[in-house]
């Protein structure tokens, strides 16, 4: 059973599309690789995987080995170390490895026309045949709603991995009501299987203009704190619009604030000549220069600290 050696299961969900789960789910997964924590992703949103895409790991292939797969490596782990020759200290990383439908395909555009038993039986094996090897956190991230694939998943679940491993699921919403209203579809979803939320994200709560990192609030704010406190569930932050996260997915390039920037405490204002900007190196790595990354750090933390005890 491939889920063994995992310590702790966590599924993202989200109650529509387009809410940005799985931006949520890869900055989670840096997040805990930037902490320390060794983490892998598996991709269970059949039709439209977009995690190989988010780790700029799409022309990567799965390797085949004795009774499943090898999930593609993102990046290893690494100990901390002192400054390099530029000046740059290296941070302790926990290895980060993905596994997704994408990798299989033979054609990225390639649509995946399944029935519901099909992809039942895909996801059954994506969580028996994927060689993890010992690791801290495994992040599912789902499609939208609740479907054949979510069902699938949580039966499997309840049956292959003990409840201490099955840690319980973040859910992503949108400040807007029609998100909103979905999410509680979901919450209802995992009560009625016994999964504990262990908490909401409010993505898309605003927009961090890329010249002056003035935040706009373009769909509202709030709401999802809302229904969070109306359900009794963790409220665990909102998450902004950065389109110098957009950047760094799309590009490789490193984001570049203007002076004054500071989010959480950190200034993030680095040289303002993008030509002089490394855009080497690992995608974890540029992700500490994003505004995002000191947002979700807080809210890992808590998680893990709810997780752990």
């Amino acid at each position: 059973m491939s889920l063994k050696d995992i310590k702790h299961i966590t599924l993202v969900l989200s109650g529509k599309g387009g809410v940005g789960k799985s931006s949520v789910t890869s900055q989670l997964a840096l997040t805990l690789s930037l902490q320390g924590h060794s983490v892998g992703v598996l991709d269970i949103d059949l039709t439209g995987p977009s995690i190989p895409r988010f780790f700029g790991i799409e022309s990567e292939k799965v390797k085949q080995a004795p009774g499943g797969w090898i999930p593609v490596p993102v990046h290893e782990a690494r100990k901390a170390s002192g400054e390099d020759a530029q000046g740059i200290e290296g941070k302790e990383l926990g290895s980060l490895r993905c596994m997704s439908l994408g990798f299989l395909l033979a054609n990225r555009g390639d649509a995946v026309v399944w029935r519901g038993p099909k992809k039942t039986a895909m996801v059954r094996q994506f969580l028996s045949d994927v060689h993890w090897g010992p690791m801290d956190y495994l992040l599912i991230d789902t499609p939208p709603g609740t479907s054949d694939e979510h069902i699938s998943l949580v039966e499997t679940l309840l049956k292959q991995a003990t409840p201490e491993q099955l840690a319980g699921a973040v859910i992503v919403t949108t400040p807007q009501a029609i998100s909103i209203s979905d999410v509680r579809k979901e919450i209802n979803f995992c009560r009625k299987t016994n999964v504990s939320v262990l908490g909401v994200v409010e993505n898309m709560a605003g927009f961090v203009c890329p010249n002056c990192s003035e935040c706009t609030n373009v769909f509202s704010k709030g709401g999802g704190e809302v229904m969070a406190k109306e359900f009794d569930v963790p409220f665990m932050g909102s998450v902004p619009i950065d389109p110098m996260f957009i950047r760094l997915i799309e590009e490789g390039r490193k984001p570049v604030y203007p002076q004054g920037t500071v989010v959480e405490g950190k200034d993030l204002a680095g040289e303002i000549n993008e030509g002089a900007v490394q855009d080497d190196g690992l995608l974890v790595d540029k992700y500490t220069a994003c505004s995002l990354c000191p947002i979700f750090d807080g809210m890992v933390k808590k998680l893990v600290s709810k997780i752990e005890g």
